[in-house]
């Protein structure tokens, strides 16, 4: 069985270039291939910020949120979020793109039979609480979601079952529920958990399904791939908190979780919550112990002491690598093939 996973973004110079580094280092450690979501959607949500812009019943203002700014945007006076359509967000149609190099490059044998093209999207939190002033998040979130769930439903439609993986990028929800970001959600735990069990719904049991866990990787602060978290994250408590908790309200599998191992956490504190964890057998958890500073001898500590509470898993990197300097990625995926579990 594979046992590496990709986050999502990949910072390469397309499609074809994530899939044909991917498996020529990963081989057969990977069974799920994003497209890296380059180009424009390499920082994830910030590729929203434009296509809001673009709308002609929508006014921008500025908030920073303490780890990102971003742009922000009310209704026109006179309209409502009951009638409002927003604009084409993108994930349908870069998916479908990337889909088809998938396919080609499959067909040319460069990608494996039986490996799925893996979709990460953000969620409507994600859409919602960066870019709508406050005053209209409540209001605008049904409209958001009406829109993202017909991307959703197009990536469905367009691509078999059989091929597909969808993966929801919880980044945001990670910082409500550490009470890091504001939030127009009440009460915070219940209402995230909620709005993830939606959203798992959305996906056909035919279609492997996970969730990433996210603490964040948006800002270089060294110039040497450094990312950082808007907040350390003391312990795995949250994380297995919130994993039951969708396990138990979505009414179907979450096929896996990943979650983040900060790069000075081999401290048994940090992973002794993992054995709390009450998933379901077929459910897989990625640990993102993967780092490129400390390397392969790094990533076995961290591993040595996370199979004291958690027998099996797979690896990962905290994050995607789409803030990586490009030369790193290579390095993180060597380094992932070599510690599979």
């Amino acid at each position: 069985m594979a046992e590496a996973h990709l986050n999502g973004s990949l910072n390469l110079p397309s499609a074809e270039a994530v899939f044909r580094t991917v498996t020529a280092i990963s081989g057969d450690t990977v069974a799920k291939l994003p497209d890296g979501e380059t180009g424009e959607r390499i920082g994830w949500i910030e590729a929203l910020g434009p296509k809001l812009r673009a709308s002609d019943d929508l006014v921008e203002e500025t908030q920073s949120t303490g780890y990102k700014s971003t742009p922000v945007f009310r209704l026109k006076p006179g309209l409502s979020y009951d009638d409002f359509e927003f604009p084409d967000l993108g994930y349908a149609s870069n998916a479908l793109a990337s889909y088809g190099t998938f396919c080609r490059l499959r067909e040319e044998g460069a990608i494996a039979p039986g490996v799925r093209f893996q979709v990460s999207l953000p969620t409507v939190v994600a859409g919602v609480g960066p870019f709508i002033t406050p005053a209209e998040m409540v209001a605008a979130e049904p409209a958001y979601a009406r829109r993202l769930r017909l991307e959703v439903d197009q990536i469905l439609e367009a691509i078999p079952s059989g091929d597909l993986a969808l993966q929801w990028d919880l980044a945001i929800e990670m910082g409500v529920l550490e009470g890091v970001f504001p939030t127009y959600i009440q009460p915070r735990f219940e209402g995230v958990v909620t709005r993830v069990c939606e959203l798992v719904r959305w996906v056909p049991e035919a279609v492997p399904l996970g969730c990433h866990l996210c603490y964040g990787d948006a800002q270089e602060v060294t110039g040497q791939g450094e990312g950082r978290h808007w907040k350390e994250p003391p312990d795995a408590a949250l994380m297995v908190k919130l994993a039951n908790a969708i396990m138990l309200g979505a009414g179907r599998r979450s096929d896996w979780f990943s979650m983040p191992v900060p790069i000075k956490r081999h401290d048994e504190q940090y992973f002794e919550p993992l054995a709390d964890l009450a998933l379901d057998a077929g459910t897989r958890v990625y640990l993102g112990l993967v780092h490129h500073q400390d390397g392969v001898d790094g990533a076995q500590r961290r591993i040595d002491v996370a199979k004291r509470y958690l027998i099996d898993f797979g690896v990962a990197t905290e994050c995607g690598m789409g803030r990586k300097p490009p030369e790193l990625v290579p390095t993180l995926l060597a380094i992932q093939r070599q510690v599979i579990v």
